[in-house]
């Protein structure tokens, strides 16, 4: 069966497809056979990010290794067997027909509570929450007080995670490799980014996830997206020379690769 990466939280605005763009585009680069889901069935950020790819590399000639996008298909209710939700069912029928022909199905969730998001984090072998570095997004994960040092409690997304690590226990499933990642980081040392990092050590051996570097803050991405490209692109698309930026960039995602230690992979890029 293909390992099931999701990446998911439930705001907006963390980075998730620059994300499943890169970590799917990067399994795809390293041999790997992947196929990526969009559940956002209004924004399609992934699905959009993919099209504009095809459409680039089939205009310059190019055969850049590319992640297998499929989108969920329609159903009709009548077909249904009693008390079945139709959303469960477009869900399991977009992963059975990947699994066959990929290792690894990336999927990328809205940034709102959705009954598909909820089930498919039921599925992952592997959980990417991608999380702006701020108290803002924090509260996503766990309540704090007012100095930012002591957890309350955990917060909405923390308890829909610890439901669907339950429901994987009940099927006799290996429990959900949960993995925090730090994105859109600062250059700053400031305070407000130590606290972060002390309240996330304390809340990950309090809840159980991993942490793992994310990316910096980077015009580069916002540049990508058009033509579908991801950072292990920029050579083949004929630029012969990185700037420092670019990099640390690269660099950047080769530690989030590397933390991920996903089944199978070896980090080569």
């Amino acid at each position: 069966m293909a390992h099931i990466i999701v990446v998911g939280n439930e705001k907006g605005g963390a980075g998730k497809s620059t994300v499943s763009m890169h970590v799917a585009t990067a399994l795809a680069r390293l041999g790997h056979r992947v196929g990526t889901l969009d559940l956002d069935l209004r924004q399609q950020s992934l699905a959009r990010y993919m099209a504009n790819r095809r459409a680039f590399l089939e205009a310059e000639g190019l055969g850049l290794p590319t992640p297998r996008h499929v989108d969920l298909p329609d159903v009709d209710a009548a077909g249904l067997e009693p008390g079945e939700n139709a959303s469960d069912h477009r869900l399991s029928a977009a992963v059975a027909a990947l699994e066959p022909e990929v290792e690894f199905v990336l999927i990328d969730c809205p940034g709102s509570h959705t009954r598909l998001a909820q089930v498919a984090h039921s599925l992952a072998d592997t959980l990417i929450t991608p999380l702006n570095d701020s108290f803002v997004d924090f509260d996503l994960l766990a309540r704090i007080d007012g100095d930012g040092e002591k957890i309350l409690g955990p917060s909405v997304y923390s308890e829909m995670v610890w439901s669907a690590r339950q429901l994987r226990a009940r099927a006799g499933l290996v429990p959900i490799d949960w993995v925090v990642v730090r994105n859109r980081l600062g250059a700053q040392a400031m305070v407000n980014k130590a606290k972060m990092e002390k309240a996330l050590e304390t809340l990950s051996r309090r809840i159980g996830f991993r942490t793992a570097p994310g990316f910096h803050e980077r015009v580069i991405f916002r540049e990508l997206f058009p033509r579908g490209l991801t950072l292990l692109d920029l050579r083949d698309i004929g630029v012969k020379s990185l700037n420092i930026s670019n990099i640390a960039a690269r660099q950047e995602l080769r530690e989030l690769m590397k933390a991920l230690a996903l089944p199978g992979v070896t980090v080569s890029i």
